[in-house]
This record gives structure tokens, sequence and C-alpha cells, in this order.
């Protein structure tokens, strides 16, 4: 059996280049990905160059601040950056989309900006050019055009019966046709492999961690076996359909709906169900939650007059400025501390939202490879919904830490006094400023991406599982002539 499959395989790989029209495509199709190739590495040394000079520009400007009032600092803010993981080039992903940095200050919580789409002309809405682009959506082409015909041709020539007179098994000839098909996509799909990691290895300063190496792997074995199964369900239509034309059709048709269609139909079902609301909307549903609980900056407010209350009668004065510590820095320590919650708690909800829209493109990959491997592939390569959640988890954690350790200076070294009209201004000396750390986005751990993932990826192998078995047994239902 081995030995006629793998005769079977061998042909169909050498009659593939062995026609000109599909090596022209074949030709073209790795061209394409050369291209996606340059531009993905040249889209990242550009970005992420701009965000390490402009990360050390902050870093630097900050530090280099002069004496000042604590509270001064905390509104004078800081930019945090979004960092490109290595594997990013070879999948954009919502990278241009999402921004890559938030200005981070007191009492507020700003929004990531500086998208790339935001800065780009109108051709981005039609998409750019990735790798990962062009092995979901072109390589599944070019595999039709290969084997559309690869047994419906047989069919239609008369073939077929002799081959099967001959020994040869509808198993051995369904299996022979897929692994000479794979092969000629492994063959465009290896180099283009050994071409990755190299660059990845270069975008990395050649210090390569284990976590993105098995990043890196898991990625190869997902596009692996989406290649294997699309090839697979290539045979087998044209296994079952009575000619090569209504073979292409029918893989054609597939296409539009599996790839073109039905991602945009579950897109907006998700959006329909989970309405989010709108940025004003957001901003509202936040301010009235901070004027219900209490506004630091209002002097009337009822839970901040009780705490100046309750602090008076605990140090036994009569005025807030004979407490033995800075009462206003105490005032917009809590104020941050309620503001930061109330924000968290909505921005959550919000993540929340989004993720359940999310969730029915991941639930439709059981239906749908393309969707699993998309999922899959955005995720290993950081360019994800999660991971731009992550960052804003992160950079809130920061802006936080940041304002409640302005606020701490201002409790411990600012007098309770306030300068006369020629005295100088009430600051601190800047070599504070040094003691806050600078920001640095730290990428989520492989296992846990592998846990959100998991659904999409058991989707993936139920897919392979069904496509072995398919290869296996559904010879039992085609018709040989």
């Amino acid at each position: 059996m081995p030995n006629i499959t793998f005769t079977i395989a061998k042909q169909t790989y050498q009659s593939t280049f062995g026609n000109k029209a599909t090596l022209v495509l074949t030709i073209l199709l790795g061209l394409s990905l050369c291209l996606a190739t340059y531009v993905g590495w040249q889209n990242f040394k550009t970005q992420n160059n701009q965000r390490l000079y402009y990360k050390n520009m902050v870093r630097a400007q900050w530090l280099s601040k002069p004496d000042k009032h604590p509270h001064r600092m905390a509104h004078y803010g800081y930019l945090a950056f979004r960092e490109k993981h290595e594997l990013s080039f070879f999948d954009f992903g919502i990278e241009s989309f999402a921004g890559v940095s938030i200005f981070l200050e007191a009492h507020k919580q700003n929004t990531v900006n500086f998208s790339e789409a935001g800065f780009s002309n109108g051709m981005l809405r039609f998409g750019e050019i990735s790798i990962a682009m062009v092995l979901q959506l072109l390589v599944p082409l070019l595999i039709f055009f290969l084997g559309y015909n690869s047994i419906s041709a047989e069919r239609e020539s008369g073939t077929l019966k002799i081959l099967l007179c001959q020994n040869v098994s509808w198993k051995k000839l369904l299996w022979g046709k897929t692994l000479g098909i794979i092969g000629v996509a492994l063959t465009i799909f290896i180099p283009l492999i050994l071409l990755t990691i190299l660059l990845w290895a270069s975008l990395s300063n050649w210090q390569i961690s284990i976590d993105a190496t098995l990043r890196l792997l898991i990625l190869i074995l997902s596009y692996s076996i989406y290649f294997f199964i699309v090839s697979a369900i290539t045979v087998l239509v044209s296994a079952f359909q009575r000619s090569s034309k209504t073979a292409l059709i029918t893989l054609l048709s597939c296409w539009i709906f599996f790839v073109i269609l039905m991602p945009r139909i579950i897109q907006a079902i998700g959006t329909k169900i989970h309405p989010t609301p709108s940025k004003i909307e957001f901003a509202d549903a936040i301010s009235e939650d901070i004027q219900k609980q209490g506004d630091s900056h209002d002097p009337n407010d009822p839970h901040f007059a009780a705490i100046k209350d309750s602090l008076l009668r605990k140090y036994q004065v009569d005025d807030v400025k004979k407490l033995p510590f800075n009462y206003g820095g105490y005032i917009m320590a809590e104020g941050e501390r309620i503001t930061s919650h109330i924000y968290s708690d909505h921005q959550r909800q919000l993540n929340n939202t989004f993720d359940k829209q999310n969730s029915f493109t991941v639930f439709a990959g059981l239906f749908n490879p393309y969707l699993s491997l998309k999922q899959i592939s955005m995720a290993l390569t950081a360019s994800d919904f999660k991971t731009y959640v992550n960052f804003q988890n992160q950079a809130e954690a920061y802006r936080y830490g940041l304002a409640q350790k302005m606020n701490k200076l201002q409790i411990d070294k600012i007098s309770n006094h306030s300068p006369g009209e020629h005295e100088k201004p009430l600051s601190i000396s800047k070599s504070n400023w040094a003691e806050q750390p600078d920001f640095n986005y730290k990428f989520d751990h492989l296992s846990n991406v592998l846990r959100h993932e998991l659904l999409s990826l058991m989707a993936l192998f139920a897919w392979f599982i069904a496509i072995l078995l398919l290869l296996q047994y559904s010879f039992k239902w085609i018709k040989t002539i």
C-alpha cells in the first residue's frame, strides 16, 4: 500500500509542476510571500525603532524635569508604549488598528492612541499584505486550482476505472493525491518557514527565548495542519463531483463563503447580540459613578467631607493645616483609588462585551478551520485582542502606581502650609523622579495564550481528525462512474 500511495503522490507532484499554468501560479504566490515577508520585516523594524526612540525620549524628559510639586508631576504624566512581539511581522492581526501608546496621568484614564490605521489612507480598510494573510487566504486558492481535477479528470478521461482495476484502492488513491498536493504546498511553505526563522532570530537580536521558540513551532504545526485539511478537502470534493468544472465551482463557492462571507456574518451577529456603548456613553457612565461615590475635586462632596471630619477628630486638631501630613495628598490618593476602581470596573465590563462578541468567531471555528487558524495565528504572534487588553491592564497598573507614588511624596514631603506671596512654591527634589521605574510591557506567557485559545486549538485538531477519517472511509460513498 505505501508504495502505490507514494507513487501516486510523486506522480501528482511532478505533473503539477509540469503544468505551465500551475507553475506560473505557484511562482506568483511565492513572490507574494516574499513581498509579504519583506513588508512584515520592514513594518516591524520601522515601528519598533520608532517606539524605542520615543520611549527613551519620554524617559529622558521625565528624569530631566526640575524640582516640582509632586502633584504637578502626576499631571505632567507619562507615555506608555506597547512593544511589538518579534513574531508580529508574520501576522499583523489587529496591530494596525489597536493603537500603540497611552498617555498616563492622575485622575484620568485615557484610551490607546496612535494606531497605524489612524495615519493611513483609506486603502488600509482593504487589508494589509502579511505572511499570514497570504497563507490563510491565497494558499488555499492555489491548492484548489492544483487539485480540483485530481480525481474528476481521471473519471472524465476514463482512466479512473483502469486505476481501480490495477490494485489501486480508493483509499490509496485519495491518500496519494492528497500527499502529492500537500507536497506542492509545503514546497512553498518550507522555504518561507526557514526565512521566517532567520528573520525572527534577527529581530530578537539572536536572543531566543523558549517561550518564543515554542510559539513559532506551534505556529508552523498549525499552518501545516491547515494546509493538509484544505488539500484533503480539495481531493474529496474532486472525488465526489462528476466533473472538474463542478468541482472547481464547488471549491470556489466554499472559499467565498467560509473565508469572505462567514467571518463578516459572524462578526455582525456578535455585535448585534452584544452591542457596545459609544465612547461618549462610556465616559458618561464613569463620570456618573464617580459623582455618586465621591469627587475629590469637589470640596463639598459628602464622602470627602466625612474623611476630613474623621481626620480632624483622630488627630484632635481644628484645621487640616495642623495635620502631621499633607492633607491634599491624602485626599488625592483617596480620589485616585476611587476613580481607578470605577474605571477598571467599566473597562472590564466593556472588555467582557468584546470577548462575548469574539466568542462567536471562536465557536464558528468548529465549522470553519480558517477562523480557528486565524485566532491561533494572532494569539501566537501577540497581535490579538487579548494582547491589546493585557497592555491596557499593565498600563493602568503603572498609571495608578505612578499617581499614588506622587501622592505619597506629597503626603510625606509637602507642607500643609501654602507659601506666601514672595516665597518659593512648594516643591521637592527632582531626584525623586528617578524612583519611578520606566514602563516596560511584558507579553503574556505561552501557557496563558494556549489556555485562552484552547477551543480554537481543539477545533483545528478536530478538523484534522475528521479529515483523516474521511480519507480512510469516505470511499464507501464515492461512485466510480
